[in-house]
């Protein structure tokens, strides 16, 4: 329909052009002839007045010139309008020409004659050096004049045949473009059932249909992979959740049957309500993920020197573990600079990062804190020397729920550390990166606006 409509705007116009285009020729070339044969009756009559009864025969056969089938209606008419010749027969020849029309000014006239037929009237005078002897005046219709069959014929054969082209070309664009878009929309409605394994066609050329595969593409490979996590979440929660509480229904039961007394007694409350406390701990980390997500927790963010958060931070960090084989180092900036942040917030993120790193280091290893900065930002790089994450999961990291193969049995949680502190990074205005993880070690970095 746009071709079509186009086509039809650009024929309509093109046939106006052309109309007013050959109607401007052929005016031009009648005041040129009427020039010609004003000069050429000058020549004959040799500067005396034409006779009546004398017919020239260059007034005959004149369309010609105009390249129309018809004669235009020619007249060589005296100083006071009286016509000496024309190319008229005598019975439509009439005698005095109208006045109006030789004294106007204009060389060019187009006169509407009241059964609305169009005329346009061209003359050029007769006249020598130092006398005038009439006028040579030239006649004829606006149909005749902007008649041009062939133009037009060629014009309605060059939009067809841009209409033929267009349609083809359309027609089989569309459908290169429509057979992988339906192979998507067939894989939507597989997605929707529930099946991801789908297969997209991966040889097309065309750029953007190629984008729109390939990122439907990545996106059935993320949902199933979260899909996968979502399943692991609900094992990895039933598993969290049932082992403290068959530890405490043990020892409740055990203490209920007086199957212990005494210090044994108090040391199965003890483990009851060490496991209790587990248990307090995964239910709060799920609600505090959970009403982040939500934009619910507010962050109330102050100016510090960072140098100093920093410091303080780490310094709290080490001396609440109990594994000295951990060698924590800071290095801070030589001149510190200030920042607004929520102090409470940042320390998770710090806390998070240095136990996710002291559960990475098997033995003893070090673990490092480096301050930088930019004219704008502060990185916080948190480097250990870990076993590192598998290249394969690396971007699964800030995932929801994520749990390394490494972790998932050695090191109990939810898999909420890393995106919950990201989040936590990105409503201080900044942001968490991974910058880079092997056997050899891992590097997170916090990056902070400056004030």
């Amino acid at each position: 329909m746009t071709l079509c409509i186009g086509l039809i705007v650009v024929a309509i116009v093109s046939a106006l052009w052309i109309r007013h285009t050959t109607l401007e020729h052929r005016l031009n070339v009648t005041k040129l002839m009427a020039d010609e044969l004003a000069d050429r009756f000058v020549e004959i009559s040799e500067g005396r007045p034409i006779s009546r009864e004398k017919l020239p025969g260059f007034l005959l056969n004149r369309g010609k010139f105009l390249d129309i089938k018809s004669d235009p209606s020619i007249y060589v008419v005296d100083s006071s309008g009286t016509i000496l010749s024309t190319n008229r027969s005598p019975d439509r020849m009439f005698r005095q020409f109208p006045g109006a029309i030789l004294t106007n000014k204009e060389s060019t006239q187009k006169l509407k004659l009241e059964n609305n037929q169009v005329y346009y009237v061209v003359k050029s005078p007769i006249n020598t050096e130092t006398t005038f002897f009439g006028w040579v005046v030239i006649i004829e219709t606006e149909e005749n004049l902007t008649r041009v069959d062939q133009e037009y014929r060629q014009l309605a054969i060059m939009i067809v045949s841009l209409a033929l082209l267009g349609w083809a070309a359309i027609y089989f664009l569309s459908r290169r473009l429509a057979n992988p878009i339906k192979d998507v929309a067939r894989a939507a409605k597989q997605i929707q059932e529930g099946d991801y394994n789908i297969h997209l066609p991966k040889n097309i050329k065309e750029q953007e249909v190629y984008e729109l595969v390939h990122s439907f593409q990545e996106m059935s490979m993320r949902l199933k992979k979260l899909e996968t996590l979502r399943t692991e979440l609900l094992a990895g929660v039933t598993h969290e959740l049932k082992t403290p509480v068959t530890s405490i229904s043990g020892l409740l039961q055990a203490l209920n049957d007086e199957v212990v007394t005494g210090e044994d007694a108090k040391e199965f409350l003890q483990l009851s309500l060490a496991e209790t406390a587990k248990m307090k701990k995964l239910v709060e980390d799920l609600l505090a993920f959970n009403t982040f997500a939500a934009n619910a927790v507010p962050v109330t963010k102050e100016r510090y020197h960072i140098n100093k958060l920093i410091s303080d931070f780490t310094h709290q960090w080490e001396t609440v573990q109990e594994d000295r084989q951990i060698e924590l180092t800071v290095s801070l900036l030589r001149i510190s600079s200030e920042v607004d942040v929520d102090p409470i917030r940042l320390q998770q993120i710090l806390t998070n990062l240095l136990n996710n790193a002291k559960h990475a280091i098997e033995g003893a290893g070090k673990i490092h804190v480096q301050l930088s900065e930019t004219s704008k930002q502060i990185f916080i790089d948190i480097r250990d020397t870990g076993c590192g994450i598998p290249a394969e999961e690396q971007n699964l990291v800030f995932e929801r729920f994520f749990r390394g193969e490494r972790k998932k049995f050695k090191v109990r949680g939810l898999g909420l550390g890393l995106p919950f502190s990201k989040m936590i990074a990105q409503s201080l205005g900044g942001d968490l990166l991974l910058l880079e993880s092997s056997p050899d070690g891992t590097t997170f970095r916090i990056i902070l606006p400056k004030v």
